[in-house]
């Protein structure tokens, strides 16, 4: 039988999922997995947790959480052959929204065994991460507005989850109220980019803004190619514009809104702004390198997507 670790984030999304996952093993083990499982502690045990199993030889980690424990599994296991699967619980679970897995509820408990099913028979594909200033992620690195608001919110508990979207929404409306932007310098590859955004944010996959924003429609997240976005703004009325932009895919025409694709970037600012890298806070700095590693994350990805690689099979 091939062997897997369960790793569950306790506190993540609106509903304890601890008291299904014994309808997952025994899911798992039907389709041939021999299934362990853990609770995470802390984003390092996560990440830790993670990288032990792949030295361990497990065949595979199926991450139970939202789109940060997914992040951080991934950071583990990425230059491993242990293949990451997702089991997705959180709040938001964009990664699961562009992967066509539906997201566990205490309404929709049956989820986590409909999406073990599917992964247990799911081939395994290589797929890119980034590294931000040292840090693995999978999906996103934000700068700016995005990262001010991770920063005020997370981590939450979970009776804020429920109001997740509206308190997101104010507390972005807050910051961009007293907060007039970023003047940055950036080296996307050839290109060298300067100017005054209230928003940067690089990415792997298509979505964004919790799923509402098809961000980068022709991303694939395995062409060894990441985009990044620069939305120009100083103003409460700018960031407005530039969300309603993004929800509507406006952002793609806009004369305010500019992406690059890169393979190497660097940021750098005279004054220390915030990072977000997966939803999950990270230091403050005036300074940020981005690098891609091309096909570094084995993934079981759903044959119903994968029209997202760019690498067909």
């Amino acid at each position: 039988m091939r062997r897997a670790l369960i790793l569950y984030n306790p506190i993540a999304g609106r509903f304890p999922v601890k008291p299904f996952l014994a309808s997952v093993t025994k899911t798992l083990a039907r389709s041939g997995w021999n299934a362990d499982v853990i609770a995470t502690q802390s984003a390092a045990h996560t990440t830790e947790s993670a990288r032990q199993a792949a030295s361990e030889r497990y065949d595979a980690v199926f991450a139970c959480g939202g789109d940060g424990t997914i992040g951080l599994a991934a950071s583990g296991l990425a230059g491993t052959d242990t293949a990451l699967g997702i089991l997705p619980s959180g709040t938001a679970n964009v990664l699961a929204i562009e992967l066509g897995l539906p997201i566990f509820s205490w309404a929709r408990w049956w989820t986590l065994k409909q999406n073990a099913q599917t992964l247990a028979h799911s081939p395994i594909c290589s797929v890119d991460v980034g590294d931000c200033n040292g840090q693995t992620f999978l999906l996103w690195a934000g700068m700016g507005l995005d990262a001010m608001t991770i920063h005020a919110l997370e981590p939450r508990i979970r009776v804020e989850k429920f109001l997740a979207f509206p308190e997101y929404f104010v507390t972005t409306v807050r910051n961009a109220s007293v907060w007039s932007g970023v003047n940055l310098r950036l080296w996307a590859d050839d290109h060298e980019v300067e100017g005054h955004f209230m928003v940067v944010v690089a990415n792997n996959i298509r979505r964004y803004m919790g799923g509402y924003s098809i961000l980068s429609p022709d991303a694939y997240i395995d062409d060894g190619i990441f985009d990044i976005w620069l939305l120009s703004g100083n103003s409460l009325a700018d960031a407005l514009r530039q969300a309603y932009d993004l929800w509507r895919g406006n952002h793609l025409t806009s004369d305010t809104a500019r992406k690059l694709s890169f393979r190497t970037l660097r940021v750098e600012a005279d004054t220390p702004f915030l990072v977000q890298t997966d939803g999950e806070p990270r230091p403050e700095t005036t300074r940020v390198e981005i690098s891609i590693r091309p096909r570094a994350l084995k993934m079981l990805l759903p044959p119903h997507a994968l029209g997202l690689l760019s690498k067909k099979i």
